[in-house]
């Protein structure tokens, strides 16, 4: 067995050759480690955006990676480009692998047509979940407002929502989106006892659902952005899921409720949301990802006193990143146990 493993300054080729050698286990094998070229974390950051909203062609790869991935059977990878060239170049590659959960560097499409699984870990799966929940209390309580007011000499009690402000356990949740990420927050939810959890999901089940013990009841799209007090996005940007939620979502919704994304700004078409929150449409929102990062100091969204925005903060936990490759070696060892995995992100593709 040979395993290509693609570092970058971030997740170092260090440590996805610890996770190739446990992924192989007893198993005679090699690695070959290669670093995707990035002179600063700056730089990194500049490719690695281009990279999310241009896909796997936007960025180069290094030569090396066509030449060693030849006799590969495996490809490990954190950022790198996966483009379909790269695939095609991979004559015995079985698997693609990724410690990250966005899939937007790796062409899913042309591997499922070679019949390769592509299979991801959710390394910030926990701390996301737990900043999705923060938003909605920050958005719904005012809290990053209440203390912004105060840093201002302000001692503010009023808001745009005080006419409607209430607990969260009175309210309804609506998740769009039930992958690893969404389940966590509907556990969440349940847990500090939210009325009801919605969920829309095409790819779930509610058989499924109820064998994981998930107190979450699956509906229509338009049934959720209609009952839901928050909806909290949780969905893949794809070319089909780019730019779905719009103004007849966002016209479903009470004017009461409040839209949660911490998942990929492009689902959310931009236009739509901000006369949502202008018109005062719907109740408020809390965004952790934008359609431009930094934010332009001329955009709208910073003149909107019915939103809390984060600078993209919900994935950053010290432990994430090196935890990474080894999460994703046991995710890989599980989907070879078990034979299937919801981390495969074409798994309902795939020919037996």
């Amino acid at each position: 067995m040979k395993i290509v493993a693609i570092g970058d300054i971030v997740v170092p080729c260090e440590l996805l050759e610890e996770a190739a050698h446990a992924i192989a286990g007893e198993r005679e094998h090699t690695v070959k480690t290669i670093l995707w070229p990035c002179e600063n974390r700056q730089e990194f950051q500049k490719k690695s955006l281009n990279l999310e909203k241009n896909g796997p062609t936007a960025e180069k790869v290094p030569e090396e990676a066509y030449t060693e991935i030849a006799d590969a059977d495996i490809l490990l990878t954190h950022f790198c480009p996966v483009p379909a060239d790269l695939i095609d170049a991979g004559k015995k590659l079985k698997l693609i692998g990724t410690c990250r959960g966005g899939m937007e560097h790796v062409d899913v499409n042309h591997a499922t047509g070679r019949n390769i699984p592509v299979i991801h870990c959710i390394r910030n799966a926990e701390c996301t979940s737990d900043f999705a929940i923060g938003l909605m209390f920050a958005e719904t309580r005012n809290i990053a407002r209440a203390h912004a007011a105060i840093k201002g000499g302000s001692w503010r009690k009023d808001y745009v929502n005080s006419a409607y402000t209430t607990s969260m356990c009175e309210m309804t949740l609506g998740l769009v989106g039930l992958g690893h990420i969404g389940k966590l927050v509907a556990k969440k939810a349940a847990g500090i006892g939210m009325k009801q959890i919605l969920a829309y999901d095409p790819y779930v089940s509610q058989e499924a659902l109820d064998a994981q013990g998930l107190r979450v009841t699956l509906v229509s799209q338009e049934e959720l952005f209609r009952r839901s007090d928050i909806v909290s996005l949780h969905m893949r940007l794809t070319p089909e899921t780019k730019n779905s939620i719009g103004a007849e979502q966002l016209g479903w919704m009470k004017p009461t409720a409040y839209l949660i994304n911490t998942s990929r700004a492009g689902v959310l078409d931009k236009d739509a949301f901000v006369a949502a929150l202008q018109s005062r449409s719907i109740g408020g929102a809390a965004l952790d990802v934008f359609w431009e990062e930094p934010v332009p100091a001329d955009d709208p969204l910073l003149a909107l006193d019915n939103l809390t925005m984060t600078p993209h903060t919900a994935g950053n936990v010290v432990d994430a990143l090196p935890k990474s490759p080894l999460l994703l070696a046991k995710v890989i060892q599980d989907y070879w146990a078990a034979g299937r995995s919801d981390m495969v992100v074409n798994q309902s593709a795939l020919k037996a």
